[in-house]
């Protein structure tokens, strides 16, 4: 199989020539892994999926110093607060939709399209309307205006979500084939709402996307999503990328209770890549294929990212490990 024809078997629940190895985010360690930039590091490390290139405007604020475009407080790259509070504040902080177009150089991705035109061609990033909301007004008042305030919260997820569509629309009209939308909304032991509040101020909105883009959507987050997974279902999504092992999450259990209705991508633990033992490296990969491989759906790689601060031998022994068993 082609690496496009085994991520689509993979998405259909078919049984593949081989588990496909998905890493989405994989830019951080470019120089300690010999890699010259993000898409031919994607096909050189043995990956059946590539990331559709993008950029930050130049004129953002955004990852750096600042208040970004959406009113998010920056400091040192850092997020530290959201300037969102009113229905002007809102306006404020809602780029038109046409500014989506300055995310892409179209020239840039015809020129990976054309390097690599067998493999599957994704674009992923965090800009799922929970996220973009509480990050718009910071996390204490957005919590807080959910009970107080409900109208506004919806006036801003709706805002987040053209948004978030605006984006993705525009990830597609250029090619891509997946789209992986981060929306983190859990930590270690459960998620940030309740899966009563996740049905009113969330499920609409992800139904509304992937009812929208007409291309399969992966939906990420970090931490304990248990809770929130039949509803991912609801939504229509094709897949969850993220299923954190630290955060309780048992793929074995994941996949005979959602594996029928959800591909299931990750579980392999970034903390284990974070430290030397090259033997624990490969143990992961063992126990996430022992666990999710069997009977199709699943797609290997780790539960988070490649990021900065990780064991580089850990990592290019993960990428090839990983190329030796599947």
């Amino acid at each position: 199989m082609k690496p496009r024809e085994r991520v689509q078997a993979a998405l259909h629940h078919d049984i593949p020539d081989r588990v496909p190895r998905f890493e989405v985010w994989i830019d951080a360690l470019l120089d300690e892994l010999g890699q010259t930039d993000t898409a031919s590091a994607h096909a050189n490390l043995g990956q059946d999926s590539i990331m559709l290139p993008s950029q930050i405007p130049a004129t953002s604020n955004a990852w750096q110093n600042g208040v970004d475009e959406w009113g998010r407080v920056w400091t040192d790259g850092h997020y530290t607060n959201g300037m969102v509070d009113t229905e002007a504040d809102l306006e404020q902080y809602t780029p038109p939709l046409a500014y989506a177009g300055e995310f892409f150089n179209a020239e840039q991705v015809a020129g990976v399209k054309a390097r690599y035109p067998d493999h599957c061609l994704m674009y992923g990033t965090h800009i799922g309307p929970f996220m973009a909301g509480y990050m718009a007004m910071g996390f204490q008042p957005f919590f807080l205006r959910i009970v107080e305030d409900p109208a506004f919260v919806h006036q801003l997820l709706t805002a987040r979500t053209d948004w978030c569509i605006a984006q993705f629309q525009q990830a597609v009209s250029l090619g891509a084939e997946i789209i992986i939308m981060g929306d983190d909304a859990a930590h270690g032991s459960g998620p940030m709402v309740s899966p009563r509040m996740w049905r009113e101020f969330v499920l609409p909105y992800h139904r509304r996307i992937v009812d929208t883009l007409g291309v399969p959507v992966i939906w990420h987050s970090d931490g304990n999503i248990l809770p929130l997974l039949p509803m991912a279902v609801e939504a229509g999504f094709a897949g969850i990328h993220g299923l954190e092992p630290r955060a309780n999450i048992d793929l074995g259990q994941v996949k005979d209770t959602f594996g029928q209705d959800l591909v299931l991508i990750g579980n392999v633990d970034v903390v284990v890549l974070c430290n030397a033992d090259l033997d624990a490296v490969r143990g992961e990969v063992n126990r996430t294929l022992k666990q999710g491989a069997p009977d199709g759906g699943y797609m290997v790689s780790t539960c988070n990212s490649i990021f900065t601060g990780m064991n580089a031998a850990a990592v290019a022994e993960f990428f090839r490990y990983e190329a030796e068993v599947c």
